[in-house]
Order: structure tokens, then sequence, then C-alpha cells
């Protein structure tokens, strides 16, 4: 029997990006889960304030080359990879010279959101999904981690649902008290139905805060999980309400074997919720 394929995509992990929720379980998962047998590939953000000589950062030729139409404009799609030597994990990077060159992450130098962190989200979630396939790579389970990823379900599903390598996919959404105050560019879903998404799949998004990101990837997911004990009102409202597989918050320390065993249930089909 072949090793269930897991594909870890996060906006932030550790060591690239400083200590956090996200970061952190996006670090201890994939190691915890790799070490019990399962294969994984890991993808993040190559976000212009991390250290690429510190990092070993390198562009894979290989993968780099494609361009992502994003609002009418193409955008070359850069691919490099590096490696966690203490836990034995490669780590791939989503890169663009437009979306990733600034020294910022999602705020810039006066805390206030980056202008474009709409189609950076695009970007990233199609540049993943677009890697994979060129990596000849079928993942049974897609793991998302953070509002950055949000998109990735609706793009699993309504583009990429029909393709060999999603076909039989699971996707994965783990929500997280990580987000950010007011909106993103109020255009967000004309530039994700340019994509060829009916328009009314992202009506929510016509006013893209972090819970209307929050609430379309729960619908998009075949499960998702609690990753902070405390969720916002809106997002913890919508998380009760789910009619498919859930998690409770569990320390990530702690949660390894039960997150193995929660993706067993939902490949296997079984809508159990795994409490405290």
């Amino acid at each position: 029997m072949s090793k269930t394929r897991i594909l870890y995509v996060s906006q932030a992990i550790q060591p690239f990006l400083p200590e956090s929720p996200i970061s952190k379980a996006s670090r201890h998962i994939p190691q915890s889960v790799h070490e019990r047998g399962r294969e994984i590939r890991v993808f993040m953000p190559r976000f212009g304030v991390i250290n690429e000589r510190r990092h070993q950062l390198h562009e894979v030729i290989r993968l780099s080359g494609m361009n992502l139409n994003i609002n009418d404009t193409d955008h070359p799609l850069i691919i490099k990879v590096a490696s966690i030597p203490t836990a034995r994990m490669q780590v791939y990077f989503i890169d663009n010279e437009n979306y990733f060159k600034k020294k910022v992450t999602w705020f810039d130098a006066k805390n206030k959101l980056v202008a474009d962190n709409d189609e950076r989200a695009i970007f990233f979630a199609r540049g993943i999904l677009e890697t994979v396939k060129k990596l000849s790579w079928a993942p049974d389970i897609i793991h998302c981690h953070g509002w950055m990823t949000s998109l990735v379900p609706l793009y699993v599903k309504e583009i990429f649902g029909g393709d060999a390598h999603f076909e039989n996919t699971k996707v994965v959404t783990s929500l997280y008290n990580e987000g950010y105050q007011g909106t993103l560019n109020g255009s967000m879903h004309e530039k994700i139905s340019f994509d060829g998404i009916a328009p009314e799949k992202v009506e929510s998004l016509q006013i893209p805060t972090f819970d209307s990101l929050n609430k379309i990837a729960m619908a998009y997911s075949d499960a998702v999980v609690a990753g902070s004990q405390e969720l916002p009102e809106e997002t913890q409202e919508a998380f009760n309400a789910l009619d498919k597989p859930t998690m409770k918050y569990m320390d990530v320390e702690l949660s390894s074997a039960e997150m193995i065993n929660f993706y067993d249930n939902i490949l296997e089909g079984k809508g159990v919720a795994v409490e405290e």
C-alpha cells in the first residue's frame, strides 16, 4: 500500500519567519507526520524579509518558468527550495519579483495591509497547485494554515477538481486567530472570477475581511481544524455550525497522532468530530 501523501500549505513556517501559532504548527505538524511514515510536501510564500543566504534558498529551475495570469497580467512563477536540517524537511517557496520582493510580510512598515495582498493570495494558491502538477505528485490531503491560504480549497474544487492530480484530494483548513483588521482590495472577487470561477461562488468576498476569507475556506474544505484556542466570533460561529468533520483546538506538541487519525478518517469518509 502506498504512503498517504500530504501537501502542507502555510503562510508562515519556522525558522524562515518568527515564531507564531501558525509558523510553529506548520513546522511541527509536517515533521511529526513525516516521521510517522507519511509522504509530505511543504509550501510557503518567499517573502522579502526571508534571508535567502542564511537559509540557503535556491531556485528550482525545472519547476520555475511558468507564467500565471492575474487580473489580465502575466506574472512569472519562481520556485525556490530550502531545507530545515534539524527536521530533515524541505520547504518549497512560491516567489515572484512583483509580489514578494518587498521586505515585508502581510503588513508594511507602518503596520498597514500590503495593497496587493489579494493578488498575492491568488498567485500563491494557483502557484502551489500548478507546481504540484509539475512535480507529478498527487496529494491525498492538502492541509492549509493561515488566511493567505484561504483560496486554496476554492481553487482545488472549482478549477483543479477535474485534474487527475487533485480529483481525489481532500482539503483540510486550520483556522487561526492571526488575521487583520479592515479588508483586502475590494475587487478581489472580480480577479478570482477572471480565473474562471463563477461570480456567485465568490460573492462573499465582495468585502474581503479576515472572517469572509475564513468562511470561504471552510465552505470549500472537506474538514476544518481549530488551530487557535480562541477564534474571532464570526469565524467561531461558522466553525460551530459546520456539517463536516472538525477537530477542536489541541496543543500542537500533542496533536500529531490525533492529526493522522483525523486524516485517515477523512480519507475513509468518516465524519466524526475530534473533541478536545
